[in-house]
């Protein structure tokens, strides 16, 4: 008789690995057992999102009929994060699937110039991940960690806030520039739109504004009313919608000098809402990794990855500065400094070495919330 051959990098049981292939018309879904050459390609077209997530379910139960596959076999489900976002992940994991939510810029492509590129293509490709990722290959990607529905809805405070700052600052130069052809440099302020309205506002020669013009101005002070007082609800009832333990944690950052109420609210909401390991996990979640290109004789410094969450990103990169400013004493501060020592005028050598202060300023913070370690040479706020 011949010996049983056994491979310790197979797992012990048989996982179903599927690959969701998403986009608005369809579905492709690709599975595969481990024991076939080729994966099982099938697509799945309903409108309404929940009957296409169902036909989907249950095509997986009937290809793990159809292969014999025990019936408590687990079963593994993959897709990109995109404009999908975690819902999927979250109906399939109520339903007892292991779910895998990867960053598409980590998936292995072919490096030839031109390639085959069809959705089918991409749910093989991505389902040979997920079996490499089963065998114990974590490097073939990168799994993005899916927030819980009520952190991923506060998330929608801050960024609601930034849009709507964002869209008054637009307002105010759009009029501004729209004055400025007929040669009105009257300021844009609160009382433009009743000075509209009294005929007050004039072109350089002092005649009247042109009927289109005013009836545009109009709308424009309209728009720019209604997101003020948006912005202002929202920005007076902000805390009072986040439950208490997150308030006390912002609360805790503000007590730092040089953190403000809208960047501590941002920072506990997009970035520290999640469990980091260690200091590195840190820097990678907001993209100000180094990434080194060390090859033969070849070595370049290609600056930092610019992955994750970019709006955290350009927050500490603002907030560094601040840190500079308020905290001049602390060891960060006289870091900076230091690296900046002699470079003059620089300015290039000053945007680079804030970059490894914000890194570093993450790191701090993390530390703070997590330890309770004041970042060193630090000063609190005065009570």
């Amino acid at each position: 008789m011949q010996p049983t051959q056994h491979n310790d990098c197979m797992p012990a049981e048989v996982v179903l690995a599927v690959s969701l292939e998403l986009s608005g018309a369809s579905w492709k879904i690709a599975l595969h057992d481990g024991k076939r050459d080729k994966p099982a390609i099938y697509t799945v077209s309903e409108e309404a999102p929940a009957s296409r997530l169902e036909h989907a379910v249950a095509v997986i139960e009937a290809v793990k009929q159809k292969w014999s596959l025990p019936e408590q076999a687990p079963v593994t489900v993959i897709y990109e994060a995109g404009q999908d976002g975690f819902w999927i992940s979250r109906a399939l994991s109520a339903r007892g699937y292991q779910v895998l939510v990867v960053d598409p810029a980590s998936i292995p492509v072919e490096r030839h110039a031109r390639r085959a590129k069809t959705d089918r293509l991409d749910a093989i490709r991505l389902v040979m991940c997920l079996r490499a990722w089963v065998r114990g290959e974590r490097g073939q990607m990168r799994v993005v960690q899916v927030p819980s529905l009520e952190a991923e809805a506060q998330r929608h405070l801050v960024r609601d806030r930034g849009e709507l700052q964002k869209e008054i600052g637009q307002h105010h130069d759009r009029i501004r520039k729209l004055l400025r052809t007929v040669g009105c440099w009257d300021p844009v302020d609160s009382k433009l739109s009743s000075s509209l309205q009294q005929g007050l506002v004039r072109c350089a020669d002092g005649s009247a504004l042109p009927a289109l013009l005013q009836a545009r101005l109009e709308r424009e002070c309209e728009r720019l009313v209604l997101v003020e007082k948006q912005f202002h609800e929202l920005e007076a009832t902000l805390m009072e919608q986040l439950p208490a333990p997150v308030q006390q944690r912002v609360t805790h950052l503000m007590k730092l000098k040089a953190v403000g109420p809208v960047g501590a609210t941002r920072l506990v909401l997009e970035l520290f809402w999640r469990d980091f390991h260690n200091r590195r996990q840190v820097g990678a979640c907001v993209g100000l990794a180094p990434q080194p290109y060390d090859s033969g004789q070849s070595q370049v410094d290609q600056g930092i990855s610019k992955q994750g969450n970019r709006r955290v990103r350009a927050l500490l990169i603002e907030m560094a500065w601040f840190w500079l400013r308020y905290q001049p004493r602390s060891a960060l501060s006289q870091w900076f400094a230091c690296r900046t020592q002699g470079s003059g005028p620089n300015k290039r050598a000053r945007r680079i070495a804030i970059v490894a202060v914000a890194r570093r300023l993450a790191i701090a913070l993390w530390r703070y919330l997590k330890d309770g370690e004041i970042p060193a040479g630090a000063n609190m706020k005065a009570v």
